[in-house]
């Protein structure tokens, strides 16, 4: 078997989460479709946009490339904008025992789900690009099946934040089924392994009358923490003393937090150390909270949020909603961020963000000024991100941040405000 996780011309929609990150990699629910693949097992094949091709063939090191033969039908493809849910490997592998005469695909709406292929040699032995893959889908005319259990997609950014409240309970329950966790206290799990077990201070307190709470190989809870699950935090996380994390929160690994979150989820490499609220948000990779940063997840008038990113607006379906902060982005010391908005990726934050706020940009409206930031500065600070977190930055790191600084041109450009170097 032969698995393709494609990205699709729609997954710019979900900008700023996707500028520097394949839309496989975003967390739904404490899970990746990309790790989710991986378990329907054979070859995976990662099909992305070419400037994250470098970054993936460092980091994905087990996806296959032509160089590694040829491909195996049945061939599974999938749509790397499919919200990952427990549920969705038994959902592949009922399309996969099917019998097709070429094979068959799946949509949801206008697009592309999934599909299967009996054969690789509708496939081309080399390299293929998004665009090229869809149109090759597109020339088979697939017959259009059901899926055996609901699919859905991320269209916009705040659906990551929406599907992860509806799914994070059945995904922590497989994570459960499928991991080696032992139960130390009532809806408490940790790792079996006593070497890896999380650290907890004293006075710790948990309530998991609404969803279990798991805490990955060693973590670090400090003393006098509230967490009410569904919460899950990943390995080697820490939670800052007097922490309130509660109602649907995902950690990923290597991340400090503290101060309270509810319904959130924090991708790896990413600090929120301080006191502040922060609420159905979602936050890449190497993003920095200052002390005191707070976000509004609802509006005075309690009705539906809008979401705003730089090239609109959109209704998000959902009363409560936070913000959205892409890759490498920080807020300085009591900056607060109004309902529904977004901050790009390598921009910094400060005083009031009240409109959607551009990729690298010093965002300080409230102060009467925004100005661009440099491809060198941004550069320079992800080396010393890097360094104080043991890692070395390769020349694939600064490509990415160079070429996430092209792709977003045009939202620079957009802006109300002047921008000034």
């Amino acid at each position: 078997m032969h698995v393709i996780l494609f990205e699709d011309s729609r997954v710019a929609d979900l900008y700023p989460i996707t500028i520097g990150r394949a839309a496989f990699s975003i967390s739904v629910g404490s899970l990746r479709l990309l790790n989710l693949a991986r378990e329907l097992g054979g070859a995976l094949e990662l099909v992305v946009r070419p400037h994250l091709r470098g970054i993936l063939a460092e980091d994905a090191a087990y996806a296959w490339r032509p160089a590694d033969g040829e491909r195996r039908g049945p061939i599974l493809l999938l749509n790397a904008r499919i919200a990952p849910h427990a549920n969705l490997i038994e959902s592949c592998r009922a399309l996969l025992a099917r019998e097709y005469e070429r094979g068959a695909a799946v949509y949801y709406g206008d697009s592309l789900v999934a599909a299967v292929l009996q054969s690789a040699e509708y496939l081309p032995h080399q390299v293929i690009g998004p665009a090229q893959l869809q149109g090759i889908l597109q020339d088979l005319t697939l017959p259009p099946i059901d899926a055996p259990s609901p699919i859905k997609l991320l269209e916009r950014p705040s659906d990551a934040i929406r599907l992860h409240l509806q799914y994070i309970g059945a995904n922590l329950e497989y994570r459960l089924a499928t991991s080696d966790y032992v139960e130390i206290k009532d809806g408490l799990f940790v790792p079996r392994e006593a070497e890896n077990r999380p650290r907890i201070g004293e006075y710790f307190s948990c309530d998991s009358s609404k969803g279990p709470i798991i805490l990955s190989e060693n973590v670090d809870i400090g003393p006098f923490c509230f967490i009410r699950g569904p919460v899950y935090v990943g390995a080697n996380s820490k939670v800052i003393e007097h922490a309130a994390i509660k109602d649907s929160v995902a950690i990923s690994s290597t991340c400090k937090i503290g101060g309270e979150v509810e319904a959130t989820t924090i991708e790896p490499f990413s600090n929120k150390q301080h006191h502040g609220f922060l609420g159905h948000s979602y936050l890449g990779s190497w993003v920095n909270l200052g002390a005191g940063t707070c976000n509004s997840d609802l509006k005075n008038s309690y009705n539906e949020v809008w979401q705003e990113t730089p090239s609109g607006r959109y209704a998000s379906h959902m009363q409560f909603l936070g913000c959205v902060i892409g890759d490498y982005s920080k807020t300085a010391i009591n900056t607060s961020i109004f309902t529904g908005k977004t901050i790009g990726a390598c921009s910094m934050a400060y005083g009031f963000v009240t409109t959607a706020a551009p990729s690298f940009v010093n965002y300080a409206r409230s102060f009467g000024q925004i100005t661009e930031l440099s491809v060198e500065l941004m550069t320079l600070v992800q080396e010393r991100m890097f360094a104080r977190r043991n890692k070395r930055q390769r020349p694939c790191d600064v490509k990415l941040i160079e070429d996430m600084y092209e792709l977003t041109r045009d939202e620079r450009r957009m802006a109300s405000e002047p921008l000034a170097l």
